[in-house]
């Protein structure tokens, strides 16, 4: 299966698992409650669905490398404790609490969730030592004579042989008390999963044109070479932050990350003629309208993988426009269900109290999901933007009407998703209009709707603020297909 295959799957399981019955105890007793074991090869995004699940499903989160972890921090320190059997007194050993459920009951302390996952990454490259007491928590989900609380799923998650060579294989009575998971990579999966997270351009179109080269591992004389997704996602957020500070990514650095020489070079010179077609073809001037005559003849005579390039120049740069405007929706959103809050508040207490109120509780909440491991980047990143306005409110209180600071502050940020909605509404009007004029009817415009479609940010922004020519385009496309359709039934249709 695919990684978002795996993540439906371990979100249904998970909940089954908390499912309960009329007599609030959980359906599937804990002892039938298998542990997932996720098996895939490095970088596909297996730590990511479990952030994505807590996330979604409103439950905690534990992440664990375990190759990081000795005996000792994973099953707890030995002490001698004094205990009565028979009547008479004998010294045992005794464990401490293991790091891993320390963790696991301060999460339950911090956050008030008393339900999540622990996720234990790389479960099968543990040191010899502590192997046997991975492989009891497994089968009995205690270290030692300490035990996962209820309600908390196990996933672990581990390398094939092929790829590692320090695995150790699971015998079959430990397979037999765990839910095996067969992840495999899938480049359309990810692209999906890279359009939400807003990578780089230059990384999706190259990926696009070079499928072959989304994820590889080869072994030579000289050791393993690999490219894995992981790679490609770490390589895109350079980019965008060297981009941004004026520095110069070459083939050395893409080699830092893109790990199959061969592969690296080929991304490096794609980048190299990336930006060289951003330069020529002058995308941001096409965007805001202005391109001479000269760039439509030099896109038309163009080979087909340039054309694509600058198509994928044309998308990401709105796209990039859009999720600005997103981005801006949900801080005003978020904005206008605080100060509704505020409202209220200022009713029974004063407003600066009010506000402080507000405040706290929205930090609060904030630092609850970060601890519990629900919070992505952008979530936080959002959080923070939308207490950043409410203290902006707060500096601009005033003894006669405090909400009138308040209506002014929600003007302004409604304003601003206004004017970022229609910049990026009027960038995709222009690229129409570009591509119509230098591509006519070609499959060009095709291509472009189908991405358009694709991108996260791009369909909402056509949904909350229209585009004439993508819905032109698209009723287009649609009409085509049916035809194509029907011919080719009339085609295999027998004879009468």
């Amino acid at each position: 299966m695919n990684i978002r295959e795996a993540k439906t799957e371990i979100a249904n399981t998970l909940r089954a698992y908390l499912a309960r019955d009329d007599y609030g105890s959980y359906r599937i007793p804990a002892v039938r409650q298998r542990p997932v074991l996720l098996m895939g090869p490095p970088g596909v995004g297996k730590t990511q669905i479990m952030e994505q699940i807590a996330r979604e499903e409103g439950v905690g989160l534990v992440s664990y490398t375990i190759t990081h972890h000795t005996r000792q921090s994973a099953v707890g320190l030995p002490y001698i404790e004094t205990r009565v059997y028979g009547g008479e007194e004998r010294r045992v050993t005794e464990y401490t609490m293991s790091e891993i459920l320390a963790s696991v009951y301060r999460l339950m302390e911090r956050t008030g969730l008393r339900e999540g996952i622990l996720f234990l990454d790389e479960i099968n490259c543990v040191s010899e030592t502590l192997a046997p007491m991975m492989l009891q928590f497994l089968q009995c989900k205690t270290f030692g004579n300490q035990a996962l609380p209820e309600g908390w799923l196990i996933v672990a998650a581990g390398n094939p042989p092929e790829y590692n060579k320090s695995v150790r294989d699971f015998d079959v009575v430990t397979l037999d008390r765990v839910r095996r998971m067969d992840v495999t990579e899938d480049f359309t999966v990810w692209k999906e999963y890279a359009l939400r997270r807003g990578l780089h351009g230059a990384v999706i179109s190259y990926l696009d044109a070079k499928k072959e080269n989304f994820y590889r591992i080869e072994t030579d004389a000289e050791g393993m070479r690999f490219v894995t997704a992981r790679g490609w996602e770490d390589l895109s957020e350079l980019i965008c932050a060297y981009e941004a500070l004026g520095l110069r990514v070459d083939r050395t650095v893409v080699g830092e990350y893109i790990q199959l020489p061969r592969i690296a070079k080929d991304f490096a010179n794609y980048y190299r003629l990336y930006n060289k077609y951003r330069q020529a073809y002058g995308v941001d001037e096409i965007l805001q309208g202005r391109w001479a005559a000269a760039t439509e003849r030099e896109f038309r005579a163009a080979p087909f993988d340039e054309k694509l390039s600058v198509m994928g120049l044309l998308l990401s740069r709105a796209a990039e426009a859009a999720r600005e405007a997103r981005r801006q929706d949900a801080v005003t959103e978020a904005l206008h269900k605080a100060l509704l809050a505020f409202r209220d508040r200022i009713a029974a207490e004063p407003p600066r109290s009010a506000l402080s109120a507000l405040l706290d509780e929205r930090r609060g909440a904030l630092r609850k999901a970060k601890e519990a491991g629900q919070l992505d980047p952008e979530s936080r990143a959002l959080r923070r933007r939308e207490l950043a306005e409410l203290e902006a409110v707060g500096a601009a209180l005033d003894e006669g009407d405090p909400m009138a600071a308040a209506r002014e502050k929600l003007d302004a940020a409604a304003e601003r998703r206004a004017a970022l909605g229609e910049a990026a509404r009027a960038m995709l009007d222009h690229a129409f209009a570009f591509l119509e004029r230098a591509a006519g009817d070609g499959q060009e415009l095709v291509l472009f709707v189908t991405e358009l479609t694709a991108s996260p940010d791009a369909a909402w922004l056509i949904e909350a603020f229209g585009c004439e020519a993508y819905f032109r385009h698209n009723r287009e496309l649609f009409f085509d297909e049916t035809r194509e359709r029907i011919l080719r039934e009339l085609s295999a249709a027998p004879e009468l």
